[in-house]
């Protein structure tokens, strides 16, 4: 088999991205696979979650993936046990349990310490991802070696699949989408259910709803990017919500949102009865005036910028030091691998006379290469902040009904710190 027909039996396998390394001696079962320094290959490659190592003497995460080794017959060879494991130390990413428990694995390839073999791992349309690795001897390796191609996906090259759109061609054409949508003028508020069908908006959230809908996207609330593998942003004002997950620790967990806005709540500032709020913006080391809760980041250095315990968080702590909201750093690293490795940042105008409308600027921000542990820096920084929207209303009656909204946001002018580059570009 040659080059162009192992891209081929990947294509026919449902791959959409293919990328390959060049496997060094201590690339092997033994030793495991480096995939590369930070985490940046959580963004890569789909995975089921990461989880802390509990008991172990230095944190490490890991984080299984759906892979299977693909066969020349074009059968898959699922290996169950395969994970990525995340050493916070280094940091670094490696690949693991890849020949344990598959049926026909590449086992004499992957045990070897030979230099120059390939090993090629491509993620399908249903979020599996594939294997296949060739011998430094084999005409696959030799025609990959002779494309010399640089590292643009971590230590792994991107490959063309036959019929499927790079990165790169991702890219242009969610560019070119861009700007046909700011050459549009003023659209009317509008979201796309999950029907396909349109529905008139008009919400402060609609400003996000109106642009996905011009790319098609309908309203949800997935953990996938949203557009050919990119996330899209909208922003109008001064603060950019980058997610929105719930606390996963703490009396919020616990004792649920409407016991923590009972106790950690404060009236309606603008007098609207029986009504309890909890929100304004909470900063790493700034205790809140009206919450008297402090953000914390815990089990992260700073200074180094290492994770020093697997099991931290980012915590909202009262004056007690008990923990009234927290997010684990392991639920956030998984959240932010899934979702925000690419990401257009999109300005936008409103306008509600004589209906709601918008308008999208021609200069958008498109941010590639994320890892979590920018992620954490930026907290730590007070960069990413926790900006709440959650209410009680009715709060002194059974009936009580709460909204939740927890969400971390950002100023547009600090996104620069999550991402290793960030251009603005005309869409014009």
């Amino acid at each position: 088999m040659d080059f162009s027909q192992l891209r081929a039996l990947f294509a026919r396998a449902g791959a959409k991205l293919l990328y390959a390394k060049e496997l060094a001696e201590n690339d092997n079962s033994k030793n495991q696979v480096y995939f590369g320094p930070s985490f940046a290959a959580l963004n890569l490659f789909p995975n089921q979650g990461v989880l802390a190592e509990s008991g172990s003497a230095k944190p490490i995460f890991k984080a299984k993936i759906p892979f299977a080794w693909l066969l020349e017959s074009g059968a898959t060879a699922p290996a169950p046990h395969a994970q990525l494991i995340l050493y916070p130390q280094y940091p670094e990413v490696r690949f693991s349990g890849f020949l344990r428990g598959a049926e026909s694995p590449p086992s004499a390839l992957m045990a070897s310490r030979d230099p120059g073999r390939v090993l090629f791992m491509a993620v399908t349309s249903s979020d599996q991802v594939l294997g296949y690795v060739a011998n430094r001897e084999s005409l696959i390796g030799a025609e990959f070696r002779a494309l010399e191609l640089p590292t643009t996906a971590g230590v792994f090259v991107e490959l063309n699949l036959p019929d499927t759109p790079t990165e790169a061609q991702s890219r242009l054409t969610l560019i070119s989408e861009l700007g046909r949508i700011h050459r549009l003028g003023w659209i009317d508020s509008k979201q796309l259910d999950s029907g396909g069908g349109l529905r008139s908006c008009e919400a402060p959230q609609c400003g996000g709803f109106t642009l996905e809908a011009e790319l098609g996207i309908s309203k949800n609330s997935s953990a996938e990017p949203d557009f050919l593998g990119w996330e899209i942003k909208q922003y109008s004002a001064s603060a950019i919500t980058l997610m929105t997950p719930e606390p996963n620790a703490g009396f919020y967990k616990d004792e649920g949102v409407k016991a923590f806005i009972r106790k950690y709540g404060y009236a309606d500032r603008n007098n609207r009865p029986d009504r309890l709020n909890f929100g304004g913006v909470h900063r790493s080391g700034l205790r809140h005036e009206r919450t008297h809760l402090t953000l914390t980041v815990e089990g992260y250095d700073a200074i180094r910028g290492r994770i020093t315990d697997a099991e931290g968080s980012v915590s909202l702590v009262d004056d007690a030091g008990a923990v009234a909201a927290a997010w684990t750093l392991s639920g956030l690293l998984s959240h932010w691998s899934k979702k925000h490795s690419r990401a257009a940042y999109v300005p936008s105008l409103r306008r509600t006379d004589p209906v709601w409308q918008y308008s999208y600027s021609r200069f958008v921000r498109l941010a590639e290469r994320t890892d979590s542990l920018r992620l954490l820096g930026a907290f730590a920084a007070g960069t990413v902040y926790y900006d709440p929207g959650i209410k009680l209303e009715s709060a002194s009656t059974p009936q009580a009904t709460a909204k939740r909204r927890s969400q971390f946001r950002i100023s547009p002018k600090d996104i620069p710190g999550l991402y290793e580059s960030v251009e603005i570009v005309d869409v014009f």
